[in-house]
């Protein structure tokens, strides 16, 4: 197939074929790009991409020395600091594999991760130590060796309780011969899933898709050279959307962030020149609602990237006109992140708010490294009819899927069933193949026979004027067997009754799709801003 007939002396060779890595873009900013700078942690960290690539190198020798050997694995317990970027390359740049750990997991997660994947080093920042002590203290098998991540800046001095970061540099190589991959395929970092139900699965990521998404959402982003882009997403989840990998391809700026808050966005905004950042829609919420202090003047457009629930109209209505242009992105752990992306088109741009916003909504389109996207019976695995109304579960293709779960084939087996990754997330189609999400299957509210839609009726509920934030889960009952629960937090000031919630809702939503109790408080949240429905489902079940 596509041979020609003769191919003799056609073959691959070191001249003209290399295996895809994303630890080629970091050698090769060092030479392009060598006094730009690359990393930026406040006044005391501003490395160029020669000092970002030595500091890597040191890494990735120091590593060896510690016995670290390629298919070995390296966890890291570290928020968006610059050694969690330099890890992103130093690992691999060893021949290990990269684990970077949810910093927010409890402690018998994290000794299970660090024990499923086998660490032999396992990088900590110096506030959660304890964290990573105690899960140690709970492993059965080999224990990982603790190397400590100090933040002075922010108050976190070395303990003096283990070899520190910046020691383990100061004893690097700086002329190490970094091991590159001689097969695209062999993998490059283990993703944990948040772990809900049950274990967590390890999601293997390889070198080749983690490239791939580089490129892929370079093109997505309309990204040009020297972006500044601001760490938002958590290096943990999805390696940061690979955005770390991506940003020496175009010699940019990473601007870390340890605490995310709407003061701290608005000054990388206006101090670094931030043009670039991902984020759930709670970011989003905290960017419109923060405080007349906490905001800052900037004179260029902010490109967004937003995930893990749609957007609300309300929210994309309200953060536009504050110099931010938001496209909505959507994938999974098993998608090294965004995969699909709700591209615009020219003919949109004159249309009403109301009818923008409603597009702005859509999941969208595949991007450039999936072959296919789209929405299919999963027990046929026939694709549902593009008419906006027929649902179905999305799915995917490419090279933009994760290797499987390690240590997991029968995981792995049923979420390629079909040839398909299954992701498990509700959708209808439109003529234009552009997609829109209704929910998780586990959170479709079935009440009386009839499917309401978490995300539709969270969308109305966020237009109402008092509400900040709002999750809608369903509720065990007699009758219908279950109806819509509404959970709200309140803008600060703001005030509002659950009568007068579920009324606005009526007014804009059939009768069995509104609300039959609202409860006001906070709502619990992943490290990634995302709302914990699980949670709220005990508290509304009475198993919680």
């Amino acid at each position: 197939m596509g041979w020609l007939k003769d191919e003799t002396g056609l073959e691959k060779n070191s001249a003209n074929y290399t295996p895809l890595t994303p630890l080629t873009h970091l050698n090769r900013a060092k030479d392009l790009f060598p006094h730009e700078l690359a990393v930026v942690y406040g006044s005391q960290h501003r490395k160029t991409y020669a000092e970002y690539h030595d500091r890597v190198t040191r890494l990735a020798s120091e590593l060896a020395n510690m016995g670290v050997k390629p298919g070995d694995v390296v966890a890291t317990i570290i928020p968006n600091l610059p050694a969690h970027a330099e890890a992103h390359f130093g690992v691999p740049a060893c021949g290990a594999i990269l684990n970077a750990i949810n910093t927010r997991l409890d402690v018998g997660t994290v000794a299970y991760i660090l024990g499923h994947g086998e660490a032999k080093v396992v990088l900590v920042d110096t506030g959660h130590l304890a964290l990573a002590k105690d899960a140690v203290a709970q492993m059965d098998g080999p224990a990982p060796t603790i190397i400590e991540v100090a933040d002075p800046s922010a108050g976190l001095d070395a303990t003096g309780e283990f070899r520190e970061y910046e020691d383990l540099l100061a004893s690097g190589d700086p002329d190490f011969q970094w091991i590159m991959p001689q097969d695209e395929w062999e993998s490059i970092a283990l993703n944990y899933t948040s772990g809900t139900t049950g274990r967590p699965k390890g999601v293997v990521y390889h070198h080749r898709g983690a490239l791939l998404n580089t490129y892929g959402q370079t093109v997505s982003w309309r990204m040009t050279l020297r972006p500044r882009y601001l760490t938002i997403v958590p290096l943990f989840h999805c390696n940061g959307w690979c955005h770390t990998w991506m940003m020496p391809l175009l010699g940019g700026t990473v601007v870390c962030c340890r605490d995310i808050t709407a003061r701290n966005i608005y000054d990388a905004i206006a101090d670094e020149g931030v043009t670039h950042f991902g984020g759930a829609p709670i970011v989003l919420n905290s960017i419109v609602n923060a405080r007349d202090e906490d905001r800052r003047a900037f004179d260029h457009i902010v490109e967004v990237f937003t995930a893990g629930a749609p957007p609300p109209a309300a929210t994309l209505r309200a953060i536009e006109p504050l110099g931010f242009n938001v496209t909505q992105v959507y994938g999974l752990t098993e998608t090294y992140g965004p995969a699909t992306e709700c591209m615009w088109k020219p003919e949109w741009d004159g249309l009403e708010d109301e009818q923008r916003y409603e597009i702005k909504a859509r999941t969208g389109v595949l991007m450039p490294m999936i072959d296919e996207n789209t929405v299919m019976d999963p027990e046929s695995m026939k694709q549902v009819p593009m008419d906006s109304q027929t649902q179905g579960e999305i799915m995917y293709r490419g090279n933009g899927v994760m290797k499987g779960y390690f240590k997991n084939p029968e995981a792995t087996t049923e979420a390629f069933r079909g040839g398909y990754f299954h992701t498990g997330d509700l959708a209808v189609q439109h003529p234009d193949t552009y997609m829109k999400i209704l929910d998780r299957s586990k959170d479709i509210i079935i009440s009386g026979g009839e499917n309401v839609s978490s995300v539709e009726v969270e969308g109305v509920l966020m237009m109402h004027p008092a509400v900040s934030l709002c999750a809608v889960v369903a509720k065990p009952d007699e009758k219908w067997g279950e109806v819509p629960c509404a959970f709200i937090e309140l803008k600060d000031g703001a005030e509002a009754t659950a009568e007068e919630i579920i009324a606005f809702t009526r007014s804009k939503l059939a009768g069995f799709k509104t609300p039959k109790q609202v409860i006001f408080h906070e709502l619990p949240k992943t490290s990634t801003g995302k709302i914990q429905k699980f949670e709220l489902r005990k508290e509304v079940s009475g198993s919680g």
